[in-house]
């Protein structure tokens, strides 16, 4: 595992919170699976955080319409991790306007061709962003199944569906299976 990389896409209170549009139900499920990797990690661990400050002048401004509950400014307490979170890793996080967080910035800290174990929220939506740039960028990735929280269970298996048809650059494992 030395040389692995945890990356953990957006655990922050909007997609957390049940009041939030955005909240999961299987937010709190998926952390206590996040914490178990994150503490084998260690180090080799990288948070990244949506954050609303996208060009409204792009197709962004459409998606702000259609959620203008997420329309606030970047230092609201929406937009922070949650508190379990907050000590996952020894990094900053990563602070992105984008579903997908794969790019130059993930990158430049895991290593080009990296194997990343990928967990987080939300798996249809942000995870799979995500998972499919990293593998089209040469990334080995392993999706922690049941340490990613969909918006609802159909959803969740959809997207794991999806996920599943991209060996071998995409697997699909249980944290257990992980840690094993």
């Amino acid at each position: 595992m030395t040389d692995e990389w945890l990356v953990v896409i957006d655990p922050q209170n909007i997609f957390a919170s049940p009041e939030s549009q955005w909240g999961s139900p299987f937010f709190a499920a998926a952390m206590e699976n996040i914490a178990r990797l994150a503490e084998r990690f260690g180090e080799r661990v990288l948070v990244t955080r949506w954050m609303p400050t996208a060009d409204r002048s792009t197709s962004w401004g459409e998606y702000f319409r259609a959620w203008p509950f997420a329309d606030q400014p970047p230092t609201d307490e929406l937009f922070d991790l949650v508190p379990e979170a907050e000590s996952l890793s020894p990094r900053p996080t990563l602070d992105l306007p984008t579903l997908g967080k794969w790019g130059d910035e993930i990158e430049t800290i895991v290593g080009r061709g990296a194997h990343v174990v990928l967990a987080g929220v939300s798996t249809d939506c942000c995870v799979l962003s995500t998972a499919l740039a990293a593998a089209d960028a040469g990334a080995h990735l392993t999706v922690a199944t049941d340490a990613c929280a969909g918006s609802t269970a159909e959803n969740h298996a959809a997207a794991l569906h999806v996920l599943g048809l991209y060996p071998p650059q995409i697997t699909l494992a249980t944290t257990a299976g992980i840690l094993a």
